[in-house]
């Protein structure tokens, strides 16, 4: 089953039911150059990346300013907006409580692909008055 649901007041949505959903379909563009990788940690929850969740990748594409990307630096993997500049490549979080990574002369950077997507598992979280789904 899949179609569109009223996130407000309640409405009969059974007779706007649409054909099944293809989630490869809707999300992997390019699939010899897409795969998955599940995220760990809480450096990108303010681009509504969370631990857990699974980011739909292609390493087809070239990063632009801004894109969200999975890079090795110095041989450790992360995810992160990559920026660039006249000062140079730095990959910034999206969580104050880590350091934009600046890259100078000796880092070693390699880019596996753009996040193309953000799949967000909502199974067995529970959320309090006020939470916000991606917080």
């Amino acid at each position: 089953m899949s179609g569109s649901v009223v996130a407000g007041f309640p409405s009969p949505a059974e007779q706007y039911l649409e054909p099944p959903l293809d989630l490869n379909e809707l999300l992997v563009k390019r699939p010899a150059a897409t795969y998955f990788v599940r995220v760990e940690g809480d450096s990108m929850v303010g681009a509504g990346i969370n631990d857990g969740d699974l980011l739909v990748v292609d390493r087809s594409l070239s990063p632009a300013n801004g894109d969200v990307i999975i890079a090795s630096v110095d041989g450790d993997f992360t995810v992160k907006t990559y920026r660039r500049d006249k000062s140079g490549i730095r990959l910034e979080p999206a969580n104050p409580a880590y350091p934009v990574i600046r890259l100078r002369a000796g880092h070693e950077l390699d880019y596996f692909g753009k996040v193309t997507a953000c799949i967000h598992r909502f199974a067995g979280r529970r959320f309090q008055q006020g939470d916000q789904a991606g917080a």
